[in-house]
């Protein structure tokens, strides 16, 4: 029997008036939960005690030492609830249960950055002509609302959670209709962390009813959203009506540079993590493989082998031993079949693994998951068919995001094909550069168009880090660091003149009756 989860609002859980979502475990395809909606109504009803919260200044106006404190108490109780979180967010997801362990507790990180952050954050104070102090508070904006994908359900809802709380905001979160379950979970942990009631909500519901509510709203005073680019850009559109603040993280399509002079066995360790971690499914995944011509076919080779051995330990993802498991739903695997369908119809790309919904009985499970009751899909390889002179740079899958464990592999003579090659996407957001050469790292990372290069690595993501693209098509705006904050903030500068009374008829009255120099500005 399916359990019933509800919204979360002024503190409580409370039934939405929109319609019952359906939740559904990807690797059976099985619902097993059921969501309240959130209705127009519920949005207005929300919006409006937010702002009401927000306006008695039991959290906008309190100290930034106390609200530090309860962020770090967040992290604490955030620990305390890891078990039951990561099995849920295995559940609705379908990610392996390997990787929600290693991805979900690290998020305790962006409650103790914030909280560091307001304990040490100065309060500048600026140069200015005459006996005048003038000091810039950063204040919070208001409401602001946050909308939620699929992949990351908790950490991208902690991401914008952790800067938004310490800036003093009031915050309600629209969590994707296919993983809101521990979003909702969240609302307890704050509460109970000491977060005020009706400073945090959580409203899940569908992009067209409960999105669209929430990013329209006039008293919205920012909208902070990850998701696709499409998207992004009719959301920007709303919200740009308001004159409201905007940040938007969107698409990618990751380059992956590989030259001759790197570790191939370690490149290629970081193109499989890089490009089938969470199935494919992140916006830095590296879905396009450049390789330097000279080691193309030795990669080519300890790559498929690798891939295969990923698809061999495919099964249910609460294995301990499964290693990648399915898309997260049956449109996101038609999604992807169709773009492979596509590059290799086209004559213009081959397959060298995989390339296809996964059949049959799992052989690393002992009950033996039907992977055609999931959304498996196998781990891809595409190069170019030579066969018929094929180009892989003229198929969609080299410029759309597909979103699913499926990578193009093309080579590259020179290091200015390399960067042409990385460059050639409308998106801008990751990118991965495999050298040893330490010049050339640092030559090549400062030509990739990316909001974030990793040289010898990939996906790494620490608090401090800004995330952001630098190409419209990946979105506006960045996450984490001291940007994220700021970005949640508004300065006010207050000016004091502290100059005597004597010295201030002098010099401030403008109108006086005698001549003289007085201040201007």
């Amino acid at each position: 029997m399916s359990e019933t989860y509800l919204m979360w609002v002024g503190g409580e859980e409370r039934p939405g008036r929109g319609e019952l979502i359906p939740v559904e475990d990807p690797s059976t395809g099985e619902i097993f939960a059921h969501c309240h909606a959130a209705s127009e109504e519920d949005v207005e009803e929300t919006i409006a005690q937010a702002q009401q919260t927000f306006k008695s200044g039991i959290w906008s106006r309190a100290s930034p030492h106390h609200r530090a404190d309860v962020l770090d108490n967040c992290a604490t109780l955030l620990t305390d609830q890891l078990p039951e979180l990561i099995a849920l967010e295995v559940r609705q997801t379908g990610r392996a249960i390997r990787e929600m362990k290693a991805q979900v507790p690290s998020l305790i990180r962006w409650f103790k950055y914030y909280a560091s952050l307001l304990r040490i954050s100065p309060r500048p104070l600026l140069p200015t002509t005459g006996k005048l102090h003038n000091f810039v508070d950063r204040v919070p904006l208001g409401v602001v609302v946050q909308i939620t994908p699929f992949n990351h359900p908790l950490l991208i809802a902690v991401k914008k959670l952790a800067p938004a709380l310490a800036a003093g905001n009031s915050v309600i979160i629209k969590p994707s209709e296919l993983t809101p379950l521990t979003t909702i979970k969240l609302g307890a942990i704050l509460k109970q962390a000491g977060v005020p009631d009706g400073v945090v909500g959580v409203l899940p519901g569908y992009g067209n009813i409960t999105g669209r509510a929430l990013v329209q709203h006039p008293l919205v005073r920012k909208v902070d959203v990850t998701g696709g680019t499409a998207a992004g850009r009719a959301i920007g559109g709303i919200v740009g009506g308001n004159l409201a603040r905007y940040t938007a993280e969107l698409g990618g399509k990751a380059p992956l540079v590989v030259f001759k002079g790197a570790d191939l066995r370690l490149a290629v360790n970081g193109v499989a993590f890089g490009s089938f971690i969470a199935s494919g499914q992140t916006c830095i995944a590296s879905t396009r493989i450049i390789v330097e011509n000279k080691v193309l076919d030795e990669v080519l080779g300890l790559l498929k082998r690798k891939t295969e051995f990923i698809a061999g330990r495919m099964g249910k993802p609460m294995n301990g031993d499964c290693l990648m498991g399915p898309l997260v739903s049956e449109r996101q695997l038609r999604h992807v079949q169709g773009l492979v369908d596509d590059a290799v119809g086209s004559g213009e790309a081959m397959v060298l693994t995989g390339g296809k919904r996964m059949a049959g009985v799992s052989t690393l499970d002992g009950d033996g998951t039907d992977f055609e009751k999931g959304y498996f899909f196998e781990p891809t390889i595409l190069v170019n068919n030579h066969a018929r002179n094929g180009d892989i740079r003229k198929t969609r899958l080299w410029r759309e995001e597909a979103f699913g464990p499926v990578i193009v592999v093309v080579g590259f003579d020179t290091e200015d094909e390399a960067v042409e090659l990385a460059n050639d996407s409308e998106f801008g957001l990751g990118a991965g550069i495999w050298t040893q050469d330490l010049s050339q790292a640092f030559r090549v990372s400062e030509r990739i168009d990316a909001g974030i290069t990793w040289v010898n690595t990939h996906h790494r993501n620490d608090p401090s880090s800004p995330w952001g693209g630098t190409k419209s098509s990946s979105g506006l705006g960045t996450e984490n660091g001291v940007e994220a904050y700021e970005a949640y903030t508004t300065a006010k500068s207050t000016i004091i003149n502290y100059a005597s009374t004597e010295e201030a008829l002098v010099t401030n009255d403008w109108f006086r009756e005698t001549a003289g120099d007085v201040r201007y500005g």
